[in-house]
Parts: structure tokens; sequence; C-alpha cells
């Protein structure tokens, strides 16, 4: 990071660009300047594209210019992808021109070290020489769902494009970020904008969590990282904003083969790791292990409320789901308080003798939707509960989608709620009916119990720092 820049506003160029340069584009179908240029030109992005490569007159039937500086328009965004030997001259044509941000894709800078340390200062150099912000190099750039800036050379057909949604991504490395576009977009997860920062040479991490912190769009901010520069800055920036979103952190290189395949990869230097877990606690911060653990917290943490304390309440209609779910609560460290006796009899009032209103409650499996509704209303109108962990089981022939609608009426306790719902074909088409309501649904019962955790874990640090 560059210490000259903190006005967050010099990094609205990266993701809402009037005008772009594709420096590097290409008419080679396949080639990573081609489908940079057709993600601009072709798709949905409402600004004006600028091919430049002075091999080429025009690609795709656009005029195709020699160099940034010959484009008669002012250029917003520059995406470079040339060999890294070429990227200082062309960094020095952008700050000619008057460019604001650049997005250098090209790698073969201080990850392989040598001569590419030696490039990597140069266009350091050049960036705070003429006030231009840089992202990378070495990296995949930004993919914006509201704007459509798609900087990612990986065509359409080989990774797909999540639609607009409240979760943000910042990543270090850029094929981990494809992969999760690729995923959320299966999955039906939205994101607001995702954003590849390869060797950090000028923007990283904190100027990045600062930025989205800021973003009406972005309820939640993950990241993926193998190392944090700026520590201090980064403690800063962070304390700073999980009081107004929720960060949810996977720090990789834990281990000493770990931290030294993170030096490798992008040039920089992984702390200690239980350094940073301590200090990642401090801050707020959820800290996962896997991307899995990443996109479920995220998936919670922006479609429910947070929780006000951590009594969790079951209700399933399998005694062994039930019991998966109360160990993985308990493991991870909230509570699965038994009712109180008035609750209790309250439910057995409507329920066969059979079932149990102890919590978990079981409501075994002949119900349907009126014995859910029952739990819900009960359990969450009482003082005893904070959230509830749902558990639908739709083989039971009983249990029809007026479940669905059960639940997505729960919400009006304004008290977390999350659902497990297991199976195959049947499972999905409910589950994708319950996430239209913006209630998250997790496919087993121990994935659901670490979202609530999320849940309430945030919900303490607010709480703690208010």
């Amino acid at each position: 990071m560059i210490d000259i820049f903190h006005d967050m506003s010099s990094l609205e160029c990266f993701f809402a660009p009037k005008s772009v340069a594709v420096i590097g584009a290409s008419s080679t179908i396949g080639k990573i300047g081609n489908v940079i240029f057709q993600n601009f030109a072709m798709g949905q992005f409402k600004g004006k594209a600028y091919p430049v490569n002075p091999r080429l007159d025009e690609i795709i039937g656009i005029k195709c210019y020699a160099s940034v500086k010959d484009i008669p328009e002012e250029i917003d965004l520059a995406v470079i992808a040339i060999p890294a030997k070429f990227v200082p001259q062309v960094m020095q044509e952008c700050g000619e021109k008057g460019v604001k941000c650049v997005i250098v894709v090209s790698a073969g800078f201080a990850e392989i070290g040598g001569e590419g340390i030696i490039l990597e200062q140069e266009i350091i150099h050049l960036a705070k020489k003429f006030h231009m912000r840089l992202l990378g190099p070495n990296c995949i750039g930004v993919f914006d769902s509201n704007t459509h800036v798609d900087t990612i050379f990986l065509p359409i057909v080989r990774m797909s494009r999540p639609n607009s949604g409240p979760i943000a991504i910042v990543s270090q490395s850029g094929a981990f970020m494809s992969s999760l576009l690729d995923w959320t977009a299966a999955e039906g997860l939205g994101l607001s904008k995702a954003i590849s920062i390869g060797n950090k040479a000028d923007v990283d991490e904190s100027d990045l969590v600062e930025y989205l912190a800021n973003d009406p769009l972005t309820k939640v901010i993950t990241a993926y990282l193998e190392s944090i520069e700026n520590g201090n800055t980064f403690i800063r920036v962070a304390k700073k904003v999980t009081k107004q979103k929720p960060i949810v952190l996977m720090k990789a290189g834990r281990t000493k083969g770990g931290a030294s395949a993170a030096a490798s990869h992008t040039g920089a230097l992984a702390g200690t790791d239980e350094v940073i877990d301590a200090v990642i606690r401090q801050l707020g911060i959820l800290r996962v292990e896997n991307s899995e653990q990443m996109l479920d917290l995220a998936n919670a943490l922006a479609f429910q409320p947070y929780a006000k304390g951590d009594r969790i309440l079951i209700v399933t209609n399998g005694g062994g789901a039930g019991v998966m779910s109360v160990d993985k609560l308990e493991q991870l460290g909230l509570k699965v308080p038994l009712l109180s006796e008035d609750v209790q009899h309250q439910m057995m009032q409507h329920y066969p003798p059979y079932c149990v209103a102890r919590n978990p409650v079981d409501l075994t499996g002949d119900t349907d939707a009126e014995r859910y509704r029952i739990a819900l209303e009960l359990g969450l109108k009482s003082d005893e509960i904070d959230a509830a962990l749902v558990i639908l089981l739709f083989q039971t022939p009983s249990l029809e989608i007026e479940a669905v609608e059960v639940v997505q009426n729960a919400q009006r306790f304004k008290k977390p709620i999350v659902v497990a719902c297991v199976g195959g074909e049947l499972a999905a088409v409910f589950s994708r009916k319950l996430e239209k309501f913006d209630i998250p649904v997790y496919p087993i019962p121990e994935r659901a119990a670490f979202a609530m955790w999320g849940l309430v874990q945030y919900g303490k640090w607010l709480n703690h720092v208010d």
C-alpha cells in the first residue's frame, strides 16, 4: 500500500469506471487479452472500452490503438495483460495519459524473485509518481456484479459469473477467487464485488476492507489472505469496520510448510499464525478453516439478524439429526437449553404424546407444517431462546411446502433462523424456495450449526464494542 493514498474514493475507478483500456487486447479467441476485452465490449458494461495493441488495427470491429496515449478520450481504468518486462513502459504511458487506476494482470514480478522484484519496484514507483492506484500485479483483478466490470480472463463457458448479492470477496489468490465465483454462481449465492489482489504492490486488503465497509451493496466482507504485510494498518481498519459489517477471514499459511508456500506464491512473507490468530479474535473477525465455512458464514450473516445470545432452539422431525446438532453447537460453545416446563406444556397441548418438547423439539416422522409452526412460535417468542436451528427432512410424507411458509413467517420474531434441509432432489427444491425468503439453508445439520455460531459470535462482538 502506498501511504500517500488515504482517500477511499481513489479506488472507485476499479469498480465504476466510465472508460477502460485493455492493454494487450488480442483478437485470438481464448487468449487472456481477448477474454478481458470481450468481457467489457460484449458484456453489460455501460462505459467505453478501448483495445490497445500496436500490432492490430481492430478487434471485433472496434478500433485498436497502438498506445493508451493515442486514445482520444480520458481513461479511468487500464487493465494490463502483457509480458512483465514491458509493463513499466506501459505504466509510464498510463501515467502520462492521466489514467486513474491500473490493474496489472501480468505475472513475473516479486513472486519469482530476482529481476521480478526490481520490476515490481519500478511499477510501484510509477504508480506513486503519477498518483495512480495499482491493483496487482499477478492478479485477475475485479468482478463487479452491478457495474459489470469484469477483468477475469477465464471465459464464461469455463467460469460462470454470479448474480448480484450482498457478499464481497477479497482474495490474494486469483485461482481461488475464480473457483469461488464459479461455486457461488452454481449455488445461487449473489456477490457484490470480488477482488483479486495478487502481490499487493499498492492496493492491499486494508484498502479494500475499508472501501467495502462504505459500499452500500456489500453486507458481508469475506477474505482469503496468505499474508498481512501492513499489520498496524490492518488492525486499525478492521477494528473500525467490524463495528459496521462482519469480516469473515480464511487465513492460509497456518503451518510452516503452508507459510513457505504462501511466500513463494505471492512474494510476501506470512506472519506467525499464533500471533495473527490472537489479533484476529481481538478484532471481531470471524476466522474460518476453509472455503465452505467462509461461504456458509457469509450466507447467514448477509441475510439473518445477529443473535443477541447463545441459547439455540432446535426443531427437527428426525431425532438423530437433532442429536448431531446439539453435539456441534455445544462443541462450538453454544447452548441448547431445556425449555421451561411452561413452554413444554404449551407445545404438548398440540402434539401427540410421542413428540418431545424439551429441546431439541422432536416432532417425529409423521409431523406436518403445523407442528413446526407451534414449536417455532412458542420457542422464538420466549425469552429463553435467542435463535433457532430448524431441521427439515422432507422425506417424511406429511411434510409439504407449507413448512417453507412456516419458517418464513417465523422471521417476524427478529431472531436468527438457519435451516438444515437434508436429502436429494426434493430437499434441493425446498431449499431453493426457502432461500428466496433470505433464509440460509445447509445440506447437513453441522454446517447449519457452524453458521449459527457465526451469527452468535458476531452478535457478541457488536454487544462488546457497543
